[in-house]
């Protein structure tokens, strides 16, 4: 029986350490400290099919992701507002408050994943750390889960849950923060003109 105790031991001696997640406080500092941001991503959606293309942010409130061609849809957030434009499936381009998405979290002026009730799943995996997220007193707008890096933190990739069963994953690659970023490109309405949509 000691024999095999020992054995046990030694075993999970010789595993890894997992390591510990980071911080909440400093992953909210991160997010408070992006202003503006760009990089390349690959998005996953529910069903499967996969889409690339470049994601600018500029915070707080706005987000354009463009795809790359022959995709010519199109998805950004400005003045409060979220505007999918979609030249195969709607025209003009659909609507709704971003207060309304869990993508709201990040783009928020002032970012706390430490209040209350908003982080309804957070731990380390792998090399990552995983915090799943939603709005306190709307629960029902759904889930955002982020994925961060560590040394240095980075987000690396988040995947949004609206609770349609179709959650869609955007995989970050090369996010580069600190760039100039023009007002215009977060400005729906002088899209939809560009577009002849409005």
């Amino acid at each position: 029986m000691k024999t095999l105790s020992l054995a046990f031991a030694l075993l999970f001696a010789a595993l890894p350490a997992l390591a510990d997640p980071i911080p909440l406080a400093e992953l909210s500092r991160y997010l408070n400290g992006i202003e503006t941001a760009q990089g390349r991503f690959t998005q996953v959606n529910g069903d499967r099919s996969v889409s690339t293309g470049t994601v600018y942010i500029r915070r707080p409130g706005r987000i354009r992701f463009e795809y790359d061609p022959p995709n010519d849809a199109l998805v950004m957030a400005g003045g409060g507002q979220v505007a999918v434009f979609d030249p195969k499936s709607n025209q003009p381009p659909e609507q709704y408050p971003l207060s309304r998405t869990p993508l709201s979290l990040i783009l928020d002026r002032q970012v706390d994943l430490r209040r209350a009730r908003m982080v309804v799943g957070y731990g380390a995996e792998g090399s990552t750390t995983r915090v799943t997220a939603q709005d306190p007193d709307n629960p029902d707008y759904g889930t955002l889960t982020l994925f961060f890096a560590d040394d240095p933190v980075r987000l690396v990739q988040w995947v949004v849950d609206d609770g349609s069963g179709s959650p869609v994953r955007v995989a970050l690659d090369d996010l580069e923060t600190g760039v100039s970023l023009g007002a215009s490109l977060f400005n729906i309405v002088l899209e939809a003109r560009k577009r002849g949509e409005d």
